[in-house]
């Protein structure tokens, strides 16, 4: 898998960007977002249970990113069209602000390491990436376990002071010396 201090690899997919017809899609590649921070996560499948449950609270945050200069992408392995129907189909979906990424041939997800050795499917993954294309951060959750959006603005942040961070450090205490 990659990890800190790699750079996140080339990429062109297809991703859902809008249920507006004729407007749902766009290409979206490594150099879309370049020169700024990105924060890409995936999830296994569209469809199921957890998922949804990040996916919305990303989009609800989404502002907060924004706010420190982040770019938001989030994907799976699962084909634009049915990221396009899970959005029609599921109300916290249904206006995301963020490209649904669609890694159908597994290129990024390979690329990444994040593939499950079982199901083929991505692993519920979060990279922070830099300006530059660096990976900074990486978390990578079992299929089962939600993981925290509060926690992934925590690090973006602290990556963002450049400076030490201690242990729990949140946004507006002192760093260290």
């Amino acid at each position: 898998m990659l990890t800190v201090g790699d750079t996140f690899p080339a990429y062109s997919l297809h991703a859902t960007v809008s249920r507006e017809p004729g407007k749902e899609f766009a290409e979206i590649t490594d150099k879309t977002n370049a020169g700024n921070w990105q924060v890409i996560f995936f999830w296994p499948e569209d469809f199921t249970f957890v998922c949804p449950t990040e996916i919305a609270a990303f989009g609800r945050a989404n502002s907060e990113f924004e706010k420190r200069n982040a770019k938001l992408l989030g994907g799976s392995t699962d084909s634009r069209w049915v990221h396009l129907a899970w959005r029609e189909n599921h109300p916290d979906l249904r206006d995301l602000p963020f490209p649904m990424l669609a890694d159908v041939k597994h290129e990024l997800c390979s690329s990444l390491g994040i593939l499950e050795k079982n199901n083929g499917v991505a692993l519920r993954a979060t990279f922070i990436v830099d300006p530059e294309g660096i990976i900074r951060w990486v978390s990578v959750n079992d299929l089962t376990t939600g993981r925290s959006v509060e926690e992934t603005l925590r690090v973006l942040e602290a990556l963002q002071t450049e400076k030490l961070t201690p242990c729990g450090w949140t946004p507006g205490e002192d760093t260290l010396n």
